[in-house]
This record gives structure tokens, C-alpha cells and sequence, in this order.
């Protein structure tokens, strides 16, 4: 599905994509449970991060750690889960989960733990998806953040 995705970038039909970096692309997730929930494609079609040399390596890392930094700043994040994971899309990719307490509500261990923590069918339901209004806003809020960031740091 990473690869799909990224397809649709290039042709400029994926609704979801927010940004190109150097490294990979920023879109946001199809639900959002967690809102502000965005994932981070690599543009090279590897599996595990040690298929990266070195400095691309680097280089992705850096630029997931800003992408997570604009999702924190764009949608008023306590805390970030940054997981690349890629049991079920063999292609890397970073989950990047915006959290608020309590936004596990009975699941967690006091509202709190792990995203995965959640129920899928919940989490992944369609009533979760965002309407095209509030994925315009919320592609501009991050699009805003992650200029902000380049402004501040430099290129993202």
C-alpha cells in the first residue's frame, strides 16, 4: 500500500499528501482517532532502515524527527509516538501519533499506553475519516508547521 500511495503522490491524486521531503513524504493518516495522525513514506523502496546507507539513513531519521516535531506543534500534541514498524507494509515507514491524556479513554492503564492499545475497529472505523473540509484544515495546519520549522532550522 506504501508503494500505491506513493504513486498517487506522483500523480498528484492522494488526497492525504502534505508535503515532499528529502528523504520521503508527509501525508496524513486515512483515520484520525488521533488527530493529527501522520505517516512518513520513504521514498526508497527498503524494508528496514539498516538498507539505508548511512548518510540517507541519517537523513531520514532527521527529517522524521521534524515532521513529528510540526505534527507535535501543528496539533497541540502533550506527547509524540513515533513508530516505524512494517510487519504489514514492507516498505519503510513512520506512524507518527499526536497524543493528549486520556486519549485511550477505559483502554489504557489510566488512559495511558500505547496506541495499539486502542481497539482497531475503532480506531481504523470509517466514521475516523476525516471530511474534505477538515482535511484541508488539517493538511494546512501541518503544511504551516512543517514551514515554520524550515524557516526556524532550515530545510526540511
Amino acid at each position: 500500500m506504501i508503494c500505491q500511495r506513493i504513486d498517487l503522490i506522483k500523480k498528484r491524486q492522494n488526497p492525504y499528501f502534505v508535503k515532499e521531503l528529502q528523504t520521503g513524504y508527509v501525508v496524513l493518516g486515512d483515520h484520525q482517532y488521533f488527530k493529527g495522525y501522520t505517516l512518513f513514506l520513504g521514498k526508497g523502496h527498503v524494508t528496514e532502515l539498516d538498507q539505508l546507507d548511512r548518510q540517507e539513513r541519517n537523513l531520514f531519521l532527521s527529517e522524521m524527527a521534524d515532521v513529528a516535531e510540526a505534527v507535535k506543534l501543528a496539533f497541540d500534541a502533550e506527547k509524540m509516538n513515533c513508530e516505524l514498524l512494517g510487519n504489514g507494509d514492507a516498505h519503510v515507514h513512520w506512524h507518527l501519533f499526536p497524543r493528549s491524556a486520556g486519549d485511550l479513554g477505559d483502554y489504557g492503564n489510566q488512559g495511558k499506553g500505547p496506541v495499539w492499545w486502542y481497539p482497531m475497529e475503532l480506531m481504523y472505523d470509517e466514521a475516523k475519516k476525516p471530511t474534505a473540509n477538515e482535511l484541508t484544515l488539517m493538511k494546512a495546519q501541518l503544511l504551516e508547521a512543517l514551514e515554520k520549522l524550515e524557516k526556524n532550522h532550515g530545510n526540511l
